[in-house]
């Protein structure tokens, strides 16, 4: 009886075990390229930010005094003289703010998207356009010029003092209305080596990085959980786009992720990440559902009475409460037996939220939780 019992043990250690090497090799059997989850050190987009002016808007311009007097010094620049600034009509212009994002190793002439806000109270961009802009760099070194239609995605519509509107059309964007006016240098690492930056920080995917590159094209060492340094070799000190494309191209097995529930607590977003394990726990789940309607009535007072039409507001205030459901989970639960335990007693987005804020509290939801 003792052999039977000591036999099925180590039955059930191997079977245990061959599941972990099995989960193992399943993630090991994935591979990411180095070039999709890294980038190089110094190689970045440069930001630029211009101030303009979009004319020809069929009267949802802004009514600022401030446009007024930049129309102003636009025609006098052009050789238009204007005694005063108010006697440019509003609404047919509007102070914007010109952005955009010039990628690196840009060359002169290259063409960019260039996105277009209002500044004061216009009410659309639609039907715009905006007038040659200056795009600086942080230090104010004018790096693009920006011109052209402006595209809105938003609709607004107004008739008889009445307006109704769909997106945003204070806010649009230029295709290709950029034009880059001077090359964008960039370094790509110094004299012998250059750094790779991991876009999500690990120390384990920076390890395998460092051991991939040092075994197939060159040295290299992790420095932490996000950079990998890597030796040039002489060979390749004046062609280092060659040795780029070299590293970029190699393939590292890919980990199993940190445990993670991420939340939107605004939309009632939830994403539960699969490594996601519970400890012993029981949840209590009553549901209450608040309706709240307002119906406005019209009252008027009596033909004697000096009184004044009143609006009055009667709400119907209604409480549902269903019974509470009762489910237990074992240890170690997965992913899915907590959704399906949640869904088998119709937990909401909102009430889910809850419920794991409540079980990370408790130390039952052996997971991280990120409420964005």
């Amino acid at each position: 009886m003792k052999t039977k019992k000591i036999t099925a043990a180590i039955f059930l250690i191997l079977i245990m075990f061959f599941g972990f090497i099995s989960e193992v090799k399943a993630i090991s059997e994935q591979t990411l390229r180095i070039k999709d989850i890294t980038h190089v050190k110094g190689i970045r987009e440069n930001q630029v930010v211009g101030y303009g002016l979009v004319v020809g808007l069929q009267n949802t311009g802004d009514n600022s005094r401030h446009t007024q007097m930049t129309s102003q010094q636009m025609l006098l620049a052009l050789g238009t003289v204007i005694d005063q600034s108010n006697y440019i009509q509003k609404g047919t212009s509007a102070a914007v703010i010109v952005t955009a994002n010039i990628p690196p190793f840009a060359k002169e002439g290259d063409k960019i998207d260039v996105t277009v806000s209002a500044m004061a109270d216009a009410k659309s961009l639609a039907g715009g356009v905006l007038v040659q802009t200056q795009l600086r760099a942080p230090n104010g070194e004018i790096v693009a010029v920006a011109q052209g239609p402006v595209t809105v995605g938003g609709i607004r519509a107004s008739q008889g003092g009445a307006s109704a509107s769909k997106g945003v059309t204070t806010t649009g964007r230029v295709p290709n209305g950029g034009i880059v006016e001077r090359d964008i240098l960039s370094t790509i690492g110094d004299e012998t080596s250059l750094t790779l930056l991991l876009d999500k920080a690990d120390y384990t995917m920076a390890s395998r990085i460092s051991k991939t590159i040092s075994t197939r094209v060159a040295p290299a060492q992790a420095l932490d959980g996000g950079a990998v340094k890597v030796t040039i070799p002489q060979r390749y000190r004046n062609d280092r786009v060659t040795f780029l494309s070299l590293i970029e191209n190699q393939v590292v097995g890919a980990i199993s992720e940190k445990a993670k529930v991420v939340v939107n607590e605004r939309t009632g977003t939830i994403v539960i990440g699969g490594n996601t394990k519970l400890m012993p726990a029981a949840i209590a789940h009553g549901g209450i559902t608040i309706t709240i309607q307002t119906q406005n009535e019209v009252v008027q007072p009596n033909p004697l009475a000096q009184g004044q039409t009143a609006i009055q507001q009667n709400a119907a205030i209604q409480i549902t409460e269903k019974q509470g459901s009762l489910i237990e989970m074992e240890a170690n639960s997965s992913l899915s037996d907590l959704v399906s335990a949640l869904n088998n007693i119709g937990v909401t987005p909102l009430d889910l939220i809850a419920i794991l804020q409540a079980l990370s509290s408790a130390g039952s939801l052996q997971a991280e939780i990120e409420v964005i």
